[in-house]
Parts: C-alpha cells; sequence; structure tokens
C-alpha cells in the first residue's frame, strides 16, 4: 500500500508551515494598504514558486515543492479542498431575497454588464484565438465562450469587502450593487459549468455532455428551492440542539463536501456544488450573521490563503508574462465591463455619477477570475501566457475598483449624521426589547407631529431590514429607508440598556440605534449619513461614552468632538 515516508511528511508539513506563513503575513500587509489579502496571497506563491525561488535556488524550490512526487498529490487534494470551501463562502455572500427585492433595476444593471463584455469577449477571442492564448488542441468555440464569461464575471466577495470598506454595504446603493454582483455570479457560473460540460464530449465518468448539463441544471433548481426549504427546518433545531459553533460549522461543511462529490461526479467541478450549497445555506434566515462570520474565518484564514499562495507555485510569472496581452486583455475587460453596467444603471434611472460608480464597482474580478482561469488552465482551454495575464487583471480591477468608485461618489460638501438630528428625535432611552419593537419605536418618534403615515414608514424600513440586517459592529444598528416626496433626512436616535438583536456580524446586541429616513431620489445623502456614523462611531469607547449621555445637548457635544478629531486626521 502507498503511503508517504516519513520524511515526505516532514517535508508537507513544512511547505505548508511556509507557504501559509508568508501568504498569511503579506495578506496583512495588503490589508494595510487597502488592498485585498490575495494580493499578498498570491505574491507569497510567487516568491515561493518558479518565478523566484525557483530562479535564485531551484534545488529548494523542487525540494519545498516537488512536481512529480507523492507530495504534489497532496498539495493538489489539499489546494482542491481549500478551493471548494472557499466557493461556499462565496456562495453564502449570495442573498437571493435582495435580488427580487432590487427587481428591474439589477435585473437591467447586471443584463447589460454580462451581455457586452460577453459579446466582445467572445468576438474577440473568435476572430483572433492564437493571440488571446487559445492552446493548439482546444477547440476554438469553447476557448471563446471562456473569453467571454472571464470578460463578463465579477468577484462578489470582493466587492461586498469593498462595500464595506466605503462605509457603503447597509446603503441602498451597496445593496444594489451586490444584488447585481450576486445575478453576475450566479449566471457567470453556470454558464462556465455548461463550457465545463462540453469539454471532451464526455465527462471521466463516461457520462453524455448533455446528460451532465441536464443534472447540473437540476441539482441547481432542486438546491435553491427544495434544498433552501429544507434548510430552513434543519437550521433552528441545529441551534437548538447543537453547540455553537460546531453544530452549524460541521453540518455545513459536510453538506458542502456532498454537493461537491455529486457536481465532480457528474463532470462539473466539485466547486459548483459548493458554490450552490453556500448560495442556499446563506439565504436562510435562520443563519446568523455570526454564524456565517465564522465559517467565513474558519475558511478565509487557513484554506484560502494555501490555495491563492499554491497558484503562484504553478506558473513562472515572468517568463509567461507578455505586455501587449496583458493591456489588451485588461483595458478591453475594464471598459465593456464599466460600460456595460454603466448604461444599464443610467437606463434604471440612476444619476450619471452613480451610474459610473456602479460600473466601476463591478469591474472588480477578484478570486472568481483567478479560479476561472485556473480551472480552464488545467482542462487546457488556456496557456500559461493568457493565466497570467487573466490573474494580473483579477488583481489590477480588484485594487482600482473601489479608489475609482469613491472618487465618482464623492461628496460635494462635508455631511455629517447631526446636522439633521434635533431634541425631538433624541430618545435616551428605548422601551423596545426586539428588532421590530425597536423600529416601530424610533418611526412613531419621527412621524410625530408631522404629516409621515407610521405604518407606512414602519412598513418601508422593516422591509428593507429583512432584505439585509442593519447591524454595525460594537453595538450600532442604523434601520433605515427612503421615502418619496421626503424634502430632507430626517433621523432619530435611540439608546437601549440591554441591547437589541439587529443581527450584526460580531453577535453583540445593537445599543445604539439610529432610524435613517432619506429622500428616495437621492442615493448620496443616505450614503453620506451611514457612512459619518460608522466613522464616528467605530469605536467601542465612544459608544460607551455616548450611552452615558442624559441630554441630546449631551449627545451632540460628545458626536461633535469625535467627528472634529476624525476630521482632521
Amino acid at each position: 500500500m502507498s503511503h508517504l515516508s516519513h520524511q515526505e511528511i516532514t517535508i508537507l508539513f513544512f511547505s505548508l508551515a511556509i507557504l501559509l506563513t508568508l501568504a498569511r503575513f503579506l495578506g496583512e500587509v495588503a490589508m494595510r494598504f487597502h488592498q485585498p489579502a490575495i494580493l499578498g496571497e498570491i505574491l507569497a506563491g510567487i516568491l515561493l514558486g518558479p518565478t523566484v525561488l525557483g530562479i535564485i535556488a531551484p534545488g529548494i524550490q523542487d525540494f519545498l515543492f516537488p512536481s512529480e512526487k507523492h507530495l504534489s498529490l497532496v498539495l493538489h487534494g489539499l489546494t482542491t479542498v481549500a478551493i471548494t470551501l472557499f466557493l461556499l463562502v462565496a456562495g453564502m455572500e449570495v442573498d437571493l431575497s435582495s435580488v427580487w427585492r432590487q427587481g428591474r433595476m439589477a435585473l437591467m444593471i447586471s443584463l447589460f454588464g454580462m451581455i457586452i463584455p460577453f459579446a466582445i469577449g467572445f468576438f474577440a477571442a473568435s476572430y483572433f484565438p492564437q493571440f488571446f492564448g487559445a492552446q493548439m488542441e482546444a477547440d476554438y468555440f469553447i476557448f471563446a465562450l471562456f473569453m467571454g464569461t472571464a470578460f463578463s464575471i465579477s468577484a462578489l466577495p470582493v466587492i461586498a469587502k469593498t462595500m464595506m470598506d466605503l462605509n457603503l454595504y447597509r446603503s441602498d446603493l451597496g445593496m444594489l450593487v451586490i444584488s447585481v454582483a450576486i445575478i453576475n455570479d450566479i449566471v457567470g457560473w453556470l454558464i462556465f459549468a455548461v463550457i465545463l460540460g462540453m469539454m471532451g464530449g464526455h465527462t471521466p465518468g463516461g457520462m453524455n455532455v448533455s446528460h451532465t448539463i441536464f443534472y447540473i441544471l437540476i441539482f441547481a433548481v432542486f438546491i435553491l428551492s427544495i434544498g433552501r426549504w429544507l434548510l430552513d427546518r434543519i437550521l433552528p433545531w441545529l441551534q437548538a440542539h447543537t453547540s455553537w459553533p460546531g453544530g452549524i460549522l460541521g453540518f455545513a461543511l459536510s453538506c458542502a463536501l456532498f454537493c461537491a462529490a455529486f457536481t465532480e461526479w457528474i463532470g462539473i467541478h466539485a466547486i459548483f456544488g459548493a458554490f450552490l450549497f453556500g448560495v442556499a445555506l446563506g439565504d436562510s434566515r435562520h443563519l446568523r450573521e455570526r454564524t456565517r462570520a465564522t465559517i467565513d474565518q474558519f475558511v478565509s484564514f487557513f484554506f484560502a490563503p494555501l490555495f491563492f499562495a499554491s497558484i503562484g507555485l504553478k506558473v513562472n510569472f515572468i517568463t509567461n508574462f507578455d505586455l501587449l496581452l496583458v493591456v489588451v486583455i485588461v483595458v478591453t475587460a475594464t471598459i465593456s465591463k464599466v460600460l456595460g453596467c454603466t448604461w444599464g444603471a443610467r437606463l434604471g434611472g440612476l444619476s450619471s455619477n452613480e451610474s459610473w460608480a456602479i460600473g466601476f464597482g463591478m469591474n472588480s474580478r477578484g478570486a472568481m477570475e483567478i479560479i476561472l482561469g485556473l480551472l480552464a488552465l488545467q482542462a487546457g482551454v488556456i496557456g500559461d501566457r493568457t493565466f497570467v495575464a487573466l490573474v494580473i487583471m483579477a488583481l489590477l480591477t480588484s485594487m482600482s475598483s473601489g479608489t475609482l468608485m469613491q472618487r465618482f461618489l464623492k461628496p460635494q460638501k462635508l455631511i455629517h449624521f447631526y446636522d439633521f438630528l434635533t431634541a425631538k428625535h433624541f430618545r435616551c432611552r428605548m422601551r423596545a426589547t426586539e428588532r421590530q419593537e425597536a423600529v416601530h419605536e424610533l418611526v412613531r418618534v419621527v412621524c410625530e407631529g408631522t404629516n409621515l403615515n407610521p405604518e407606512m414608514v414602519s412598513h418601508l424600513v422593516w422591509n428593507r431590514e429583512q432584505m439585509a440586517p442593519t447591524g454595525l459592529e460594537n453595538g450600532v444598528a442604523i434601520p433605515n429607508a427612503r421615502l418619496q416626496h421626503l424634502m430632507i433626512p430626517i433621523i432619530a436616535v435611540g439608546f437601549s440598556e440591554e441591547g437589541i438583536d439587529f443581527d450584526a456580524r460580531d453577535g453583540q446586541l445593537a445599543k445604539l440605534i439610529f432610524l435613517i429616513l432619506t429622500p428616495l431620489d437621492d442615493h448620496r445623502i443616505q450614503l453620506d449619513i451611514i457612512a459619518d456614523i460608522a466613522k464616528i462611531f467605530k469605536q467601542s469607547a465612544v459608544i460607551e461614552k455616548a450611552m452615558e449621555a442624559k441630554t441630546y445637548t449631551e449627545f451632540l457635544a460628545l458626536a461633535k468632538s469625535v467627528s472634529q478629531s476624525a476630521d482632521r486626521i
């Protein structure tokens, strides 16, 4: 029976330790400079792979990461599990209910944001297959389909992180961008699943391609309908009768691996099974944000760095770097994606600046583009030269999208939330003990003495809350809604001694609750108010001092003091 020797096991653990340590270190460095962690993680693999270490000390590189030994198979198996679990987490970011609530606008932007780059990528690869790096033995039609998909796909996890960094995640514009990315991801991965099924005519198990495509579509429909229904009934039982977080974590990982095994068996890569299960799991109303964050951290701080670092071990990024190809792919993919999404947003009725911001926000390719390229490389559809260009394109678009998006959303003047807060809307102590009660209580405070209908406003705020919980970190919540015919923003604030569950990612109960009502036709002011609140109350010490305020004047003095200090930094 074949097994790893004592020396091979020692080398395996030593190699993994070096790879993980450098990947995590460089990932943290990248985040310190407000860049995606995968930039540092891939750089770690480049430094340890044939690009750098392979040139400086080829003997050491081959010793640590051999290409034709048992260790290579073990590392490949581990990185396959890593990519599968990473797609589970990516799927959990998908919120199908928010897509339905965004409706026509999200569909319009997603439609134009996929069709235009897909068409440009498909026809460019069809007319110039050799330039774009099609392999001689590859089917040119399949290659063109792949390039179209590569041009049109976005990276939901990176986009979500960008929205959080810009304090837009809980805003209406942020939720619109997330909804568009969700549609983009699901459609893009299903198209690529079909492309993989077309390769070779039969799957490894001998299954006909048409059967493979039929089974993946049936599986997708089942897991997103009956599967979601079953999860909604299983999760409450698990939360009541198993330990936290082990019960949910074990259940989620086990089911993801079962689904991965099924899609691998029918001839579609295992990641599609994990991704679709992640979509079903993440869409359950019983999955707590804290549980979601625990699963995310489990995968993101061990498996994901190993996978992205391993990419640098596969290809020499210097010898396979083609400047002209990189420039053409980056420029063409960016222009087609940004123009497509911007055009869709303008047709949907958004302003010019908001439309351009959405276009650049959707241009993030991140991990999804890299995974897509790696699968195509392994399937023989593209070569190393094209793969390197796609990786560089993914990194450049992810690094630039947040900055460019922020530039178009840059406020004309500095706006502070307390400019719209009055003593009449300051509620020192709230009676509510749960989320919906808190919304109703603050709405009554806001509507008193106005022509606003409390029932209508409560309904809008609660619907928005169900779309995406508004709990921030450190005990702050920002339930909000945009109202037609409202001329200026209205803000109310309340304190809860015991705390109210607004389903924050850190699991903390909200003690400082802001109700934010803004005009329907002004996305910008809502974004500015939410960003200002997040900036002022990002530290728990400030929140504790705010809770000690006995009057509106004391609260206002604290908010202005912290705000002025933050503005000077």
